[in-house]
């Protein structure tokens, strides 16, 4: 029985085409870590339905929300940035205030919870304070805005204020300028 079971055993090493006894073995190349996994993914909405990411807070209330067409993200598991085009932005302040901005890109990390809006930003808060900036980021663990070069912050009541950077609540009522 043992001589039927090698007899086996060699008949079926003879007949594997993979690869001739006499050719060298193929050298082994490291297989990918689990963390050199990068993922991409994309997707498409419509003008009927547009892709939402929402930021909430542990207590579901809405700190973001970022509207698009379509976006494009990659990265490692955990450490995720997503990139979208002509988002519209949406934040809620602790305290109610709400502010909406605009602009040609917006950036999302997964990993340190900034959502950037690039290329000329223009946002506008429900008391009609309207600022401009070259970039906008906003710390969803701090909740706060960081606006840099070219910032304008204009108020219904005419006041107007310029500088290279500011700091802000959602509201636009506690603001850092320089």
């Amino acid at each position: 029985m043992r001589r039927l079971a090698f007899a086996c055993i060699a008949l079926l090493v003879a007949c594997n085409p993979r690869t001739p006894l006499s050719a060298p073995a193929p050298s082994k190349s490291p297989s990918p870590s689990p963390s050199a996994l990068s993922l991409i993914v994309s997707g498409k909405g419509t003008a009927e339905r547009p892709l939402r990411f929402v930021q909430q807070t542990k207590n579901n209330r809405k700190q973001y929300e970022l509207v698009a067409h379509s976006f494009r993200s990659q990265g490692k598991p955990g450490a995720v940035v997503g990139r979208v085009a002509d988002p519209d932005m949406h934040f809620w302040g602790v305290d109610g205030s709400r502010l909406e901005a605009t602009a040609p890109t917006a950036t999302i990390d997964q990993q340190t919870g900034i959502v950037g809006l690039e290329g000329g930003v223009r946002a506008k808060n429900s008391a009609g304070v309207v600022l401009t900036c070259d970039r906008l980021t906003y710390d969803h663990t701090t909740e706060m805005l960081h606006g840099e070069g070219h910032v304008v912050i204009t108020n219904p009541n005419g006041f107007r204020a310029t500088g290279t950077r500011i700091d802000s609540n959602v509201a636009l009522t506690n603001t850092r300028m320089q």
